[in-house]
Formats: structure tokens, sequence, C-alpha cells
């Protein structure tokens, strides 16, 4: 009995038997099929067998695609579940959001509720530097008297003493304050015992928690003319000193005051960045030969350069107020002329003679400098790579 071979069949031929094996060509893969077919003839040969070039015609026919519908947002290309195809997410409406974390927000109104009602409401105070005010009248009837109290300042000598003391004593303590709690951040970290450096670290924090009273008085005890180190050179035959009424010493002191109160607390933020770095820079560095200060100039260092850019930057506009309690302290004892500050400028001229204006004219010439002084070097900071206080945009 002869069997019943489909190669003689054409690819295309539709009368052949629906149950020979034989496909349809590529070109009519996308074509619907009809809904009424031919029934299929009695088979003779055995189910299993199937021809070659069945065999080669159905692996060259193509998978159909699935059918994806897309549709363009402002986003973006984003299919029919409205993600985008780089992988992101459609952002969500506002109110969506804020039903979605009122929780959050509720949790922070208090914090943004006195932030707002003690640094925000009272800069609407200023308008009494264009004004002649008075209490006993109040800010509505005070009469305005335009950029008459700027003028006053701009002439006033006692005004320009200030702000150089001022700016005197910030660029030393950039240079010579500034720098000591990243050394310290660092020697701290290299410290291998958890213990010992648990104990260095609560020892070095403690003078920030000290108020400024506490720490003149300490260092009155001990510079002073009747303090530790002048009974001491008494006792051995030599003249007592006194640092503490020495105009000539005044800016040495006042930075030594604020590097024993206040490096160790500045300590916090560069371990912090410290522990960002990845270790296994540090391996490797070793293994290639580097020793421990090329680790810290070529790993650590840069590290720690966007913490200490962006420190710089608010040590910058806070340039002009380097503090008041430490100078109104000690300004009685080293005299006007070396301890006076802009803070001490304008408490003297405003609370103790009734110039309200007046101190609030300067007060806010002092806070417009210190604004342009954080956006200029914040544009420096962008300048050399780094991302400063806010991003780039």
């Amino acid at each position: 009995m002869p069997e019943n071979r489909t190669d003689d069949v054409p690819a295309g031929d539709l009368s052949s038997p629906a149950g020979s094996g034989t496909t349809t060509p590529l070109a009519s893969a996308t074509q619907p099929a009809p809904t009424t077919r031919s029934a299929p003839a009695t088979r003779s040969a055995p189910a299993t067998q199937s021809a070659p070039a069945t065999q080669s015609a159905s692996a060259a026919q193509p998978r159909p695609a699935a059918p994806v519908a897309a549709r363009r947002t402002g986003g973006g290309l984003r299919d029919g579940g409205g993600k985008s195809r780089a992988g992101g997410k459609p952002r969500a409406p506002i109110r969506q959001r804020l039903l979605r974390d009122w929780q959050l927000l509720l949790m922070a109104l208090p914090a943004v509720g006195l932030l707002a009602l003690f640094h925000y409401v009272p800069l609407l105070g200023n308008v009494i530097a264009f004004q002649d005010y008075s209490p006993h009248v109040g800010i509505a009837e005070s009469p305005w008297i335009g950029l008459t109290n700027f003028q006053w300042l701009l002439t006033d000598q006692s005004f320009w003493d200030a702000t150089l003391n001022t700016l005197t004593i910030t660029a030393f303590q950039l240079v010579f304050y500034f720098p000591i709690p990243v050394f310290l951040a660092i020697l701290l970290d290299s410290v291998m015992s958890p213990r010992i450096r648990l104990f260095v670290q609560s020892i070095v924090y403690m003078p920030h928690f000290f108020s400024w009273v506490l720490v003149v008085t300490l260092f009155q005890q001990i510079l002073g003319g009747a303090g530790l180190i002048s009974q001491l050179l008494r006792a051995n035959g030599y003249d007592g000193i006194d640092i503490m009424t020495n105009p000539d010493t005044f800016l040495l002191l006042v930075t030594a005051e604020s590097v024993w109160k206040d490096a160790g607390w500045g300590t916090i933020i560069f371990l912090a960045a410290l522990a960002a770095i990845n270790p296994n820079l540090y391996e490797a560095a070793a293994v290639d030969g580097a020793g421990r200060w090329r680790r810290m100039w070529h790993i650590t260092l840069p590290g720690l350069r966007p913490v200490i850019v962006l420190l710089l930057i608010l040590r910058l506009g806070d340039a002009l107020n380097v503090g008041f309690e430490q100078f109104f302290l000690q300004r009685d004892a080293v005299g006007r002329e070396a301890a006076e500050v802009l803070d001490t400028f304008i408490f003297w001229r405003t609370l103790v003679t009734g110039e309200w204006s007046y101190g609030a004219a300067a007060g806010l010439v002092k806070g417009v400098v210190g604004l342009v002084l954080i956006l200029v070097a914040n544009k420096v900071a962008h300048r050399f790579g780094e991302q400063g206080i806010y991003k780039r945009s």
C-alpha cells in the first residue's frame, strides 16, 4: 500500500487536507483563518510521520508579537499599565500624594509651625528699618523715612570698626579653627579600639554643652591675672601674665575658646561622612603599597570634600555672625576697640540707646550680606564641580 506523502503538495494549496501537516506561507501568516474548512481526508499513514518540507516551513514561521497598547503622555511613552518604558512610574497628583502622606505631614506640622512663627514671621518686622520707629505708637503709626537709617549707618565709624573686627575674627577662625574638626574626626576614625574611641568622643563632645559664662570663667581661672598660670610663674620668680585683659591677644583667646568648646561637636558630621567611604578603597590602596598618609590624601580627604565645601559655604554665610555671648562677656575687659562685633554693636545701639530703627537697619544689612556670601560661595562651589547647598539645575 503506497504511502500518502505531502511532498508534492504546494505550500499554499488550501485544498490539501488539514490533517496532512502543511502550513500556510509566511505572507499569509497574519491573515485570519477562514471560518469554514473542508473535512480532512482519511489518512492511511501513521500520525507520527511528518514531511521534511512541513518541518522547515513550521520552523520559518515567525511568532506573532504580543499587542502593546502604547500611549504618549507628558512624561514620555508609556504602556497601557501606566508605567514608563524606562522603568519609572507616573507621578501621582498632588491631592493623591497629600492623602497618602497625611500622617507624615501631620507629624512635621509642629516643627514647620515653630519655624514659621519664630523665623519667617519676624522677618516682617524689618519694615521698621525704613521708619522712625517708636514702640509707643507701633509700626502702623511710625513715620516713614526711607533709606535715612542706612545712610547714617554707612557713615558711622563705629559700625565699620565692628564690621572689621567681625571679618577679622571670621577669617582667622576659618584658617585656624575650621580645619581642626576635620583632622580630629580623621584621628578618631583611625582609632581601632571602640572603647577608646567612645571615651575620647565623650570627652571632646562635653564642652559643647557648657554655657559661655562657664567657658569664660574657666579660662579666667587659668589665664587671668590671678589664674593658675600666673600663680605658677610668680611662685618661680617670674612676672605673672594676664591674657584675659590683653587686647593684643584677644583674637587668639576667642579662637582658643571656640576650639575648646565646639571643635569636638563639629566632628560629628565628618565622622558620619567618613563612615560612608567604602572600606574596599583602603584595602585596595594598601595592596597597591599606599601608606597611611597617601591613603588619607587620596581617599579620606576626597571623600570628605563635599561635606567640607558644604560647611564652608554655611560658615561664610554666617561670617558676620561670630556670636554674641562670648564677646559680650569679655567686651569690658579688653575694650570696645578689640571686642566690638556686629552683634554687640546692634545690642548697644538698639536695646541700650533705644534706636530701634537704626539697629534694625544694621541687622538687615548683616543678613543681606550673609545671603550674598552664601550665593557667591555656592556659585564658586559649582565652578569646582561640587553640589554646594542646592543642586544645580
